[in-house]
């Protein structure tokens, strides 16, 4: 009797010894049909064929000139996997790991306005109160856009402030770095943020409205930001290797990502410094920007209070013009947002009803690409809802209906844009836009989409002279 317990005992001891071996295995495989089923995001018919190509994921990135690749991958509400592919820096020989660095770029934007949303919890600012009531050491001038509308938190969230500078370049690491006053002001690298529309009166994607809401933050609580945030945001959620400091403290120096520009050389001193840090300044790694998508998940699915009240999170996913939330973009199943940084790409893509999420960071400009085809195979491989390539449909024109739209445009503050007649569609030229040349091929009379991306543009007609160009909300107007 004693013998059969014995052997009994053993075979439960090599069951469980088995199973986590077993588990690695499965996980193991799985991992590598992701990493061998890369899918293009642009699925297109061509004539009689489907252009949609599948990649290794190494391959893929020496084709790309990419030097490295991190993800994480949440499954079942807790991180199943989190691996680095190439290099964190190519002349070092280093690396990524799973705790390699990356610049977030504008994945800041989601984070940092959590703490706008608790100090709206409590009561300390209002969503819908002119945003001059709580600035003290900057104003927003006003002008005839702000005489009977004001710009408010809620519009600065949600990008319908009517505000100008849509993004940032950085500043190279020891340059002198203007304070935040300056940069809204236009004494920086970039020109001033100031109201250019009536507040309300539609979507335009605004970073200067978010570096407006950094200002406030640090005039409401008396600290300097990156504080602020460690101190009520990243510490609280366990993401301690992530820091909105700017410039990125030495003690990072040696884990932190180098960023790569789109032909592979590294970006000028190795990375830019964004002191616009609650539009662009988060520095992090997939695993713990994963922590901020599980809790506001979390919050979303139980409906019970966490770093923020359920009420605030119903509210900051509920979308508006272009998908947008108050902080993240919203779409029917999922939410997140997308950076870029110079040498650096990321996306965070969250599901609402699924207790899953991937984080993605490149450290080149080319990241865009890989990071739509490592989703898609992630996707795929989980079977998750709401994520598929996009699909457009060559439709032949002659060379003389291309020439209809040859000739400049004009997108104001985006620059001039050229349109050319190439292979079989146009070309598409603007120092304002990346890449710089986009190749555009027709899909109706009057629209086209990028090659690259399926990103779709719309010509106007009046009388069958073309008179405009509309991309997304930009609009240039036809001028030669």
């Amino acid at each position: 009797m004693r013998l059969l317990v014995i052997i009994f005992t053993l075979i439960v001891l090599w069951s469980c010894s088995s199973q986590p071996s077993k588990d690695s295995a499965l996980l193991e495989e799985r991992i590598t049909r992701i990493e061998n089923g890369l899918k293009s995001n642009l699925q297109i018919q061509y004539k009689d064929s489907i252009i949609q190509s599948t990649y290794n994921i190494e391959e893929r990135m020496r084709e790309l000139v990419i030097p490295g690749v991190s993800i994480a991958v949440l499954n079942n509400g807790v991180i199943e996997w989190a691996k680095g592919y190439g290099m964190a820096d190519s002349t070092e020989n280093r690396k990524v790991t799973k705790a390699t660095l990356f610049q977030a770029g504008s994945i800041s934007k989601p984070v940092a306005a959590t703490r706008a949303h608790q100090l709206m919890e409590q009561g300390l600012i209002g969503l819908d109160v002119d945003v001059n009531t709580y600035l003290s050491s900057w104003k927003l001038p006003d002008n005839s856009f702000t005489a009977t509308e004001k710009v408010t938190l809620r519009r600065i969230l949600n990008h319908t402030a009517g505000l100008t500078i849509w993004g940032f370049p950085g500043y190279t690491r020891g340059d002198t770095i203007p304070s935040i006053p300056e940069i809204l002001d236009g004494e920086g690298n970039t020109d001033s943020v100031r109201v250019y529309k009536e507040p309300g009166g539609g979507w335009r994607y605004s970073g200067g409205g978010y570096t407006i809401m950094q200002q406030m933050i640090t005039d409401i609580e008396q600290q300097p930001f990156p504080v602020i945030m460690e101190q009520i945001v990243l510490g609280p959620l366990g993401m301690a290797s992530s820091t909105y400091e700017n410039p990125l403290p030495a003690k990072f120096h040696g884990i932190a990502a180098t960023g790569y520009l789109d032909d592979g050389t590294p970006v000028k001193g190795k990375w830019h410094v964004y002191p616009e840090m609650a539009a662009a300044g988060l520095w992090t790694t997939p695993s713990d920007l994963m922590l901020w998508g599980k809790e506001i998940q979390q919050i979303l699915k139980s409906q019970k209070d966490g770093l923020l009240q359920a009420s605030t999170v119903n509210e900051m996913l509920t979308a508006s013009e272009d998908d947008q939330g108050l902080g993240p973009y919203v779409l029917d199943l999922t939410f997140g947002h997308g950076g870029a940084d110079e040498g650096f790409r990321a996306e965070l893509l969250v599901w609402k009803e699924t207790p899953n999420a991937v984080v993605v960071m490149v450290n080149s400009d080319n990241g865009s690409t890989i990071i739509r085809e490592i989703l898609h195979s992630i996707v795929q491989e989980y079977n998750l809802p709401d994520y598929t390539p996009r699909k457009r449909v060559f439709k032949e024109q002659s060379t003389e209906q291309l020439a209809r739209f040859v000739g400049k445009y004009d997108f104001l503050e985006n620059g001039l844009a050229d349109v050319i007649v190439q292979e079989d569609g146009l070309a598409l030229t603007a120092k304002g836009f990346t890449p710089e040349t986009i190749p555009l091929w027709p899909e109706a009379d009057s629209t086209f989409f990028s090659k690259n991306t399926g990103l779709r543009f719309n010509f106007t007609l009046d009388g069958g002279a073309v008179t405009s160009l509309k991309i997304l909300s930009y609009e240039g107007r036809k001028v030669e």
